[in-house]
């Protein structure tokens, strides 16, 4: 069986801003009427989901008397292309007599196959606007139903654009008239991927950093690529936690953010054009809209909370300063969603897509440019990760003597560095490099554990200082409390310091693994 690629751009909407999508020129002027179907489609997998963890998608989906077998798995080059394989078959259960030449057929030995059954159905109301011209044909969908899997169900209402003919370039360009049209979010995950959170009690919780999967064969712009796609697919995949305001969900954008910026970093030699300098200012400032919500919750947890146990008579004034922090951790959680509601936001993740997609990085004028691009990615991570472990080992000399912004240029690099050991990790293969990598990527851990908590007694020390002047109008104990908070904060000093420096000392004797 022959793979089709499949191009797509997903778009998460909320039914009651449909309406507007007749309004829009672009679908107000066509002349063909929109074709409607209801389609019911079974997910098939293992109870241990074996299909899921190897990226695979399995279904049956039912067109009126018709049976459609799919199976899908991500594509090498990103997540709006996929490869495909879809068959006609006479029954509502699997064929799976037909699915040679697909990923799926080794994994389908006996066991597996005895094992496979129905884990959620999708059941949804779809009407197709085709987008025709002499250029380009693309599928403009809406789907809505739920995701049922028959204890619950779940709603779902999204829209997609399938190129049929035409270019990328096009679909971006009808995705961008629609997501100015319509409040309209750009998503990541499929059907069968929500399905799987919701029958295994993950839907809308937060989401941390998934391995990257780099084949061996990559250079380093396809490298680079997949690891964007990675960092950005975590901070999409934390927009719904964050709008419920789970502080952990802030914390993962903001996981997901650095890492993409960290990624920028570390292929900057590949990015030197006017389009990655204006994605960077925008992630700039959702980094910015982000810090305060983090900052305030690291401060609330680590200092007022326990503190507040101690010391919860009035004449100390810390619940005072607490009540004022709570507030100011509330508005600053409110401005991050804001930030991630607004249209800027969707705009720059759909931008960031087409940047990795389509931007001028991808086809540099300066051969020197384009030939580094060329280098396998193995080489480029080597020179990469010994370039910054030795940047770590010169700037954290004498680390007792850094002052503030020194130390915070040092805790800046022990990310970048662990960051790019995490990225490219799995290139290094063997039991020797995977032992290395482990003491490495942990003597790294420690460091930055270290000088991420003198990073936290300073901001803590400053966000109490504004916080107790403030109250000072209000509660004459305000000076009192910002005291006993102080110093609980200097009372840690000594311990974060002694763990950088451990962590340091790791740092520097460890062995690469690269």
């Amino acid at each position: 069986m022959t793979a089709q690629k499949e191009l797509e751009i997903k778009l998460e909407v909320a039914p009651s801003t449909l309406r507007r999508l007749n309004r829009i020129p672009l679908v107000k002027k066509l002349s063909v009427p929109p074709k409607r179907a209801t389609e019911v489609s079974v997910y098939f997998d293992t109870a241990t989901q074996k299909l899921r963890k190897k990226g695979l998608m399995l279904r049956v989906r039912r067109i009126g008397k018709h049976y459609l077998q799919t199976i899908k798995a991500a594509g090498a080059s990103g997540p709006i292309e996929r490869n495909e394989w879809e068959t006609e078959i006479t029954g509502a259960g699997p064929d799976l007599n037909i699915i040679g030449g697909t990923p799926l057929e080794p994994l389908m030995n006996n066991k597996v196959r005895r094992q496979l059954k129905p884990m959620f159905e999708t059941r949804v109301r779809r009407t197709i606007y085709p987008l025709v011209d002499e250029t380009r044909a693309i599928d403009l969908t809406i789907d809505r139903g739920k995701i049922d899997t028959g204890d619950g169900s779940v709603p779902l209402c999204e829209l997609e654009l399938e190129l049929k003919r035409g270019n990328k370039e096009q679909l971006f360009e009808i995705a961008r008239v629609l997501t100015k049209a319509l409040p309209a979010r750009l998503a990541f995950k499929s059907k069968s991927e929500r399905g799987y959170e919701f029958i295994n009690g993950e839907q809308d919780a937060p989401v941390n950093a998934a391995p990257v999967d780099l084949p061996a064969n990559s250079n380093a712009r396809d490298g680079f690529k997949l690891i964007c796609f990675a960092s950005l697919k975590q901070i999409i995949d934390n927009t719904p936690a964050l709008l419920k305001e789970d502080t952990e969900g802030v914390h993962q954008m903001r996981v997901g953010l650095r890492r993409l910026r960290a990624a920028m970093s570390l292929f900057s030699v590949l990015l030197a054009d006017n389009q990655t300098a204006t994605i960077k200012r925008e992630l700039k400032w959702l980094a910015g809209e982000l810090a305060a919500a983090r900052e305030l919750e690291v401060l609330t947890e680590r200092v007022i909370a326990p503190m507040k146990k101690q010391h919860d008579g009035l004449r100390t004034g810390v619940p005072a300063v607490s009540q004022e922090l709570a507030e100011k951790r509330k508005a600053a959680l409110t401005r991050a969603e804001n930030a991630v509601s607004s249209a800027r936001f969707r705009r720059l993740i759909l931008e960031v897509v087409a940047w990795l997609e389509l931007g001028q990085w991808l086809k540099p004028e300066d051969d020197l440019v384009r030939s580094r691009g060329d280098i396998p990615i193995e080489i480029f991570a080597s020179e990469q990760l010994q370039r910054r472990w030795r940047k770590v080992r010169k700037r954290g000399k004498q680390i007792e003597q850094l002052d503030a912004r020194k130390r915070h240029e040092l805790r800046i690099q022990v990310k970048k560095l662990r960051y790019a050991a995490e990225f490219f990790g799995e290139l290094f293969q063997g039991k020797k490099a995977k032992k290395r990598r482990k003491k490495f990527v942990g003597a790294l851990e420690q460091l930055q554990d270290g000088l991420g908590d003198l990073n936290d007694i300073m901001v803590d020390e400053r966000l109490i200082a504004a916080t107790a002047t403030r109250r000072r109008r209000l509660s004459s104990n305000s000076t009192f409390a910002a005291g006993l908070l102080t110093g609980r904060e200097d009372a840690r000093w000594d311990a974060a310091m002694s763990t950088a420096i451990l962590g340091y000392s790791k740092v520097v004797n460890a062995r690469s693994f690269w």
